[in-house]
């Protein structure tokens, strides 16, 4: 039965991750949409009224993609629970986001010195 649940877990947790990348690229992609009817209108030389309507249209989009974005976030939070009720260790799989190293580089000569015990005569 874990083998079971770590294989669900796995499967929803990998969907997970494919939901929330494809709503923050329709998002990413609806807002360079929405940067580009004022310019496309003022290329145009046309009235600024004239598709006004159609921007309100897709800033109103772009909160929906907004608030379901929120709705994913925490849903995540929420399977993370489930995933410790169920006892089940977090998994990984792999590096979807790199992180940067630690220490950086440009400090890396300060982190090379040995610590030493600084003594205090004050007290």
């Amino acid at each position: 039965m874990p083998r079971i649940r770590r294989e669900i877990a796995v499967h929803v947790t990998s969907s997970l991750h494919e939901t929330e990348n494809a709503v923050d690229a329709a998002l990413a992609r609806a807002s360079e949409f929405l940067a580009l009817l004022p310019k496309a209108r003022q290329d145009a030389r046309v009235s600024a009224s004239m598709g006004h309507d159609a921007i309100a249209r897709v800033a109103s989009a772009i909160t929906a993609l907004t608030e379901a974005r929120a709705e994913l976030v925490a849903a995540h939070e929420v399977l993370a629970d489930v995933q410790r009720q169920l006892g089940l260790g977090e998994t990984a799989f792999g590096p979807f986001i790199r992180k940067p190293e630690y220490p950086p580089k440009e400090n890396a000569q300060q982190q090379d010195a040995p610590l030493r015990l600084v003594r205090s005569d004050a007290a």
